[in-house]
């Protein structure tokens, strides 16, 4: 027991958890007045912290690794067993290096573009349907451009299927009963489909571009000198495919922030890739995507007079610093301007994990998840125009992920002339 720090009274917090979502170590935060506490979460004792200088500690590769944090559920359903979320030191660097070169600014903007030509694409259908709902439309259309841009064949008839299976297991991570068991069953056979594909890429019988995702994970060489088994390259494929597709929450509430501040639309017109950059970057920062994240203490350490023991598991509140009003003056105000002038910090914005992308557990998808936002905001403002019928927008709190409980849906959808 850790007493230099306060510790949530309750023998277990997981149903408060539940309960809670993404407030839940915030909200003990505030009623501590402390940056750190301690709780026990399914029968574990945790460490909670939040704020730019908690990120900056937890993002100490000396003081923190991650092998031993994912539970087993989160393995099985968001990440894969033993994927690159679960490793630490050099073969986490060797192996991160991987995905990096597969998301540099050219990778980037090819995705953009193939986002632009899907969108646009998209609307000739749109004028003939009653409705569409953003988010059913954004992650077939994530899927498809996410494939193709990676080499991986996908027929139109399988796109549904597809797409629904990597948002099935984004949806598991928060989840417990029917959504967590769907991701899981998602999963393999996700898994089971790519590792089909690695095998016919290796045996020659499917012929892939060079710089292709899909070629450079068939061909990757660990440290040692030997490839990935099939089915880790599946796995660390899913984890490039998987989060592109997991854009369609952050495009749905785009186009709820567009809905709900529509002084902005104008503002986006006039403007041009600045505006529509600080206007996504607020999107990521104001509306909920990763909860927390865990780690586990490396060796023993003090900081904020609390004692690190060796082997003990931490949570970062990653949704309480992007709403921490020492870092963001009204946090809970959405401010698009609030990031023109703003100094980089990889501490006190962490939408998508703190530190540096090469040497630390950043997420190495970052500049892809803002330049696809960028081009599917440009085409919500500038392409078209449609009408919001009424509908339920809420967006839940405790649910993780949340999503705006419509999906948003448009109608009245037409190309603007």
């Amino acid at each position: 027991m850790n007493e230099q720090i306060p510790h949530d009274k309750s023998l277990d917090n997981s149903v408060a958890l539940m309960r809670e979502g993404y407030l839940f170590i915030k909200n003990r935060k505030e009623h501590y007045h402390s940056d750190l506490f301690q709780a026990r979460l399914l029968g574990k004792t945790f460490i909670c912290m939040s704020g730019a200088e908690a990120a900056k500690v937890f993002y100490d590769t000396e003081r923190f690794q991650r092998q031993g944090a994912l539970p087993k559920r989160v393995q099985k359903s968001l990440f894969g067993v033993n994927a690159i979320q679960t490793m630490d030191g050099d073969a986490h660097i060797h192996r991160k290096l991987l995905f990096l070169s597969l998301m540099t600014p050219p990778h980037q903007k090819r995705l953009a573009d193939l986002m632009t030509e899907q969108w646009e694409a998209a609307v000739t259908r749109w004028e003939m349907a009653d409705q569409v709902v953003l988010f059913d439309e954004a992650k077939e259309i994530l899927c498809r451009v996410a494939c193709y841009w990676a080499g991986v064949p996908l027929t139109e008839t399988e796109v549904k299927e597809r797409a629904d299976d990597f948002i099935d297991m984004v949806d598991a991570f928060g989840a417990v009963g029917p959504r967590h068991w769907k991701g899981r069953r998602a999963r393999p056979r996700t898994e089971e489909w790519i590792e089909k594909m690695i095998e016919d890429v290796r045996g020659g019988r499917l012929k892939t571009e060079h710089g292709s995702a899909l070629h450079e994970m068939a061909f990757y060489t660990q440290e040692n000198g030997s490839r990935l088994d099939a089915r880790m390259a599946a796995i660390e494929l899913i984890n490039v495919l998987r989060p592109i597709i997991a854009i369609a929450y952050f495009i749905s509430f785009s186009a709820l922030a567009l809905h709900e501040h529509p002084k902005y639309k104008e503002w986006l017109r006039s403007g041009g890739s600045q505006e529509r950059e600080m206007f996504v970057q607020e999107v990521r920062r104001f509306y909920p995507f990763g909860p927390f994240l865990g780690a586990v203490v490396k060796k023993d350490f003090i900081w904020n007079d609390c004692e690190f023991k060796k082997g003990a598991s931490v949570l970062l509140d990653v949704y309480g610093t992007n709403h921490d009003p020492r870092m963001w003056d009204n946090p809970d105000e959405f401010r698009p301007e609030r990031f023109k002038e703003r100094e980089e910090n990889p501490f006190d914005f962490i939408p998508q994990g703190g530190g540096n992308a090469e040497k630390g557990h950043r997420c190495p998808g970052e500049g892809i998840t803002i330049e696809v936002m960028k081009a599917s905001l440009d085409f919500l403002v500038n392409q078209v125009e449609y009408d919001v019928p009424k509908q339920s927008l809420h967006y839940s709190l405790a649910r993780m992920p949340s999503l705006p409980e419509s999906g948003f849906v448009m109608s009245s959808i037409r190309r603007k002339r």
